[in-house]
């Protein structure tokens, strides 16, 4: 399953953060496989050579990596100078992480790296792009949200918010970009079939329904983007409960799926000890 995009609008180069996995892995495959070459950014340089070995071995395309860590103030000049003798006609904002736990109890300087990476980051490359899009005048910006985040989420409180931000500010976008050529959409997606999951310590009993297909999501957020619609929660069932359960009902859900993760016992993690000297 995989969105066709037009070459001509959203080429001949595209760039994707939080490239590495999940998500934003399989959006550089479904953009690689319309022809459209791809700039592949995230923090871990290897996974990322890794992944445009593939793409150009699959689809016959260009990459180029850019390890960077969007938490961290300064990542755009390094981007920007990293990409700037490429005509970049897509850009997909995917970087993002959530940490699950009681509000609390998370360290204010994770909290404070957090918000920076989930909301900042993506205004630094909106703001960017943007113009550069702007001047070409035609390609496509797609933002990565979560589902429900404007109801709030429960042990999620920082990482919700932050992707509430994420969706009204690319739905405010898409109005202000559209009569300018350049395509805006946001993507909020239901629980997705990702490492995510793993690291969040989520198990298909805490679950409220099966992960959805990583292929499946971003087809149809690629889909929207190339119909130019503002937001698109991919998957017909999340769609539904997205829009009949009420915020109260959601945010107990929420609750309740995190208690239960967070309740389970964490794994012990054996301290090192060093190597003894052999006798003779």
């Amino acid at each position: 399953m995989r969105a066709a995009l037009d070459k001509e609008r959203f080429g001949p180069w595209a760039l994707v953060t939080g490239a590495s996995s999940g998500i934003g892995k399989e959006f550089t495959r479904q953009i690689a496989a319309s022809g459209i070459n791809v700039v592949l950014v995230a923090r871990r340089e290897s996974l990322l050579k890794e992944v445009g070995q593939g793409l150009a071995k699959d689809f016959n395309v260009q990459y180029r990596t850019v390890a960077a860590d969007l938490s961290q103030e300064g990542f755009l000049d390094k981007l920007a100078e990293a990409t700037n003798d490429l005509d970049i006609g897509l850009v997909v904002s995917n970087a993002g992480t959530g940490n699950p736990g009681e509000f609390l109890k998370i360290d204010r300087g994770e909290l404070e790296n957090l918000l920076r990476l989930n909301t900042l980051a993506h205004l630094d490359i909106a703001h960017h792009f943007g113009r550069r899009l702007v001047e070409r005048g035609q390609g496509g910006l797609l933002f990565v949200g979560a589902m429900g985040a404007h109801k709030g989420r429960p042990f999620m409180a920082n990482d919700g918010g932050a992707k509430a931000y994420v969706q009204s500010f690319s739905e405010a976008l898409h109005v202000e970009l559209k009569p300018l050529g350049v395509h805006v959409t946001v993507l909020p997606p239901g629980l997705t079939d990702t490492p995510v999951i793993a690291k969040f310590g989520l198990t298909p009993d805490a679950m409220p329904m099966k992960p959805m297909a990583v292929e499946q999501c971003v087809s149809e957020g690629l889909k929207a983007l190339q119909e130019n619609r503002s937001m698109i929660i991919p998957g017909r069932l999340n769609r539904i409960m997205n829009a009949v359960v009420p915020a109260s009902l959601a945010r107990g859900m929420t609750a309740k799926m995190f208690k239960k993760t967070l309740a389970k016992p964490q794994p012990q993690v054996k301290p090192q000890t060093q190597p003894q000297p052999k006798t003779r």
